[in-house]
């Protein structure tokens, strides 16, 4: 059903006054397990605008870079649609994948593509079809840093390979000087830490130390952390939480998870003045990635060594990943409705000032087409 009653549309936007304060998508408090504290997000949509449909209750499970959305979406979505019930577990990219793969999921969220023989295996669940990746949110991957004293920190993609490598190895390293002169850096031992679980940060973040610094980073990018040495943590909040209680810790996440004081990294591209880890300087890039994906599934292909002035590389983009035919009979409809409104206009441009990027336009009108099309 469409929703266009009057009412419906005054609960919206009472829900969405309550949410300014307890579901907003700083990660403040985020445990990757569903609960969230703090945060300054606003939750609003337009009543209707939102295709309801029938009804029922939707699992899914995978990228906890998108966690924080998920919160205001499933909320936003269900003061509209209180029929359906949607449960989101961000228990990382890989989990997500396979449970999708293992037919316990309506869909998969991810922060990275599908590969080939992920597509390929999609066949056993996505009945004479396979899965479509269908991108749906951008955004910085931000290098949270706790140096104490140094309140501005600019680095290059060489030096982060070699600092997550595990060759420079404390704060006052001669390339970390060269990067900073004015700054005062301790001889602090840097405590570099990585996800433990399969993620797609990870990937995102690997295959831009690959293109940037190829010769200084040699291991292969993947959801799953490859270099020697370091510390591990799980989930974004995880490495998160570590570099806020650690001296000397430096981490990668993303950006919404920046936050109760994490300063940041200012990246040094070649193109001029470091690059702040901001949305509309992730845009920037973002705005170059290309559809490289077959037929209807809209997998991109990043610019991770962009040179543009005042774009900032390390981006993901998270995936929502479903059949393109052949989705269970008792989930479709419900799929089609939540996907369709977290693509839309309204269910994009909800998420800009908290850390996410909308798509660009169009990659954006191809995700609303082929959603509609799912079957």
């Amino acid at each position: 059903m469409k929703l266009q009653r009057k009412n419906r549309a005054r609960a919206l936007t009472l829900g969405a006054l309550a949410l300014s304060g307890a579901l907003a998508l700083t990660a403040c408090g985020s445990d990757d397990t569903g609960g969230t504290t703090g945060g300054s997000g606003e939750a609003s949509a337009s009543a209707a605008d939102v295709e309801c449909g029938k009804g029922g209750q939707l699992l899914a499970s995978g990228s906890s870079a998108q966690k924080n959305a998920m919160d205001v979406w499933i909320k936003n979505y269900r003061a509209a649609c209180p029929d359906t019930q949607i449960n989101y577990k961000p228990d990382g990219s890989g989990a997500g994948v396979t449970a999708f793969l293992q037919g316990q999921t309506a869909f998969a969220g991810s922060d990275s593509a599908l590969k080939p023989e992920e597509i390929e295996k999609s066949a056993e669940v996505c009945k004479d079809s396979q899965a479509i990746d269908l991108p749906m949110l951008g955004g910085p991957i931000a290098l949270g840093y706790n140096v104490p004293g140094v309140d501005k920190l600019n680095l290059d993609a060489a030096t982060l390979a070699d600092i997550f490598n595990d060759k420079i190895t404390t704060w006052d390293d001669e390339a970390i000087k060269k990067l900073n002169p004015d700054a005062e850096l301790p001889d602090t031992k840097i405590q570099a830490f990585h996800r433990s679980d399969e993620s797609g940060t990870t990937d995102n973040f690997t295959k831009y130390l690959k293109a940037a610094a190829p010769k200084n980073w040699p291991h292969e990018p993947g959801k799953a952390w490859e270099a020697k040495g370091g510390q591990s943590a799980q989930g974004s909040s995880g490495v998160a939480q570590q570099v806020k209680q650690t001296a000397g810790a430096i981490s990668y996440f993303e950006l919404s998870y920046a936050t109760d004081g994490i300063k940041t990294v200012d990246l040094d591209t070649g193109a001029g003045t470091p690059v702040e880890a901001t949305v509309d300087n992730a845009s920037k890039a973002i705005s170059e990635a290309k559809v490289v994906g077959q037929g209807k599934d809209l997998a991109l292909e990043l610019a991770y060594d962009t040179k543009a002035e005042g774009a900032y590389p390390i981006t993901l983009v998270t995936y929502e990943i479903a059949c393109e035919k052949g989705n269970k009979a008792e989930t479709l409809d419900a799929t089609k409705s939540f996907l369709g409104y977290i693509a839309s206009e309204d269910g994009q441009n909800l998420l800009k000032k908290d850390g996410y990027a909308p798509l660009p336009a169009e990659i954006a009108e191809k995700v609303r087409t082929t959603i509609a099309d799912l079957g």
